[in-house]
This record gives structure tokens, C-alpha cells and sequence, in this order.
């Protein structure tokens, strides 16, 4: 599985933990549809479940003029995704998480998306002095 796909996986996993509160193994078991899982989509999803709370603080005080629940349930999983992987994973750079995130968000978000995955990640960037 290549990263962008493990990314977009993880998401929708992500996307299933937090509407239908489902189990973390469960959502990745429906999300893989029998096939092989992967190590990095494996790491993407327990990672930012595991975080979430962290995750979460860090997105509120990047936020201006919203509330993380306020959020679209896409952007907010993206985020979260995105925040982990700047956090966790040093495999990757900080630029190119950002630039899978907001490639994300502009296929499965709304037109409004990626400039505002852009605008959160960015400032998350600074928050985080990466």
C-alpha cells in the first residue's frame, strides 16, 4: 500500500471511530475489506486514536473561530491524521504531510477544505516549531 492511499484509509478508518464510535480494530478490518493490512496505515490509525486527546488540544489552539466540534467531520479527521503524523512520524516531513492533507481534503472534503486544512496544518507547524 502506498502512503497516500495508507493516508486515505486511515482516514476513513478515523472517520468511523469517531461517528459510530467504533472499535479501533473493527473500523481497520472494515476499512481493509480482506485485504493486507499495512504497517504505516496500521501505525496512521492506533496512533491518532491512541493521541487523540493531545491531538485534539493541539488542533483547539490553532483553531481561530471555531470549535473542533463545529468542524466538518472530514476536515476534523484529517487534521487529526495530519497532527499525529507531524507529531510521530519522523519518516516524513513536516511539508509533505501537510501537502497529502490538503490533497486529501480536496477529495473528500468540501471546495472549502483544503484551504482550511492549509491554514490549521500551517499554523499547527509553527505551534509545534517544525
Amino acid at each position: 500500500m502506498k502512503r497516500r492511499e495508507a493516508r486515505e484509509k486511515a482516514l476513513q478508518a478515523l472517520f468511523q471511530i469517531d461517528l459510530a464510535n467504533a472499535d479501533v480494530n473493527e473500523a481497520i478490518e472494515s476499512v481493509l475489506e480482506d485485504r493486507k493490512s499495512d504497517e504505516y496505515f496500521e501505525f496512521l490509525v492506533r496512533g491518532t486514536a491512541d493521541k487523540k486527546q493531545e491531538i485534539d488540544e493541539i488542533i483547539k489552539k490553532n483553531l481561530e473561530k471555531w470549535r473542533l466540534e463545529r468542524l466538518a467531520n472530514v476536515d476534523r479527521n484529517i487534521l487529526r491524521l495530519a497532527v499525529f503524523e507531524m507529531l510521530d512520524s519522523e519518516e516524513t516531513p513536516v511539508k509533505v504531510v501537510i501537502d497529502e492533507a490538503i490533497e486529501i481534503a480536496k477529495l473528500y472534503g468540501d471546495e472549502s477544505s483544503g484551504k482550511f486544512v492549509n491554514a490549521v496544518l500551517s499554523k499547527v507547524k509553527t505551534y509545534l516549531n517544525k
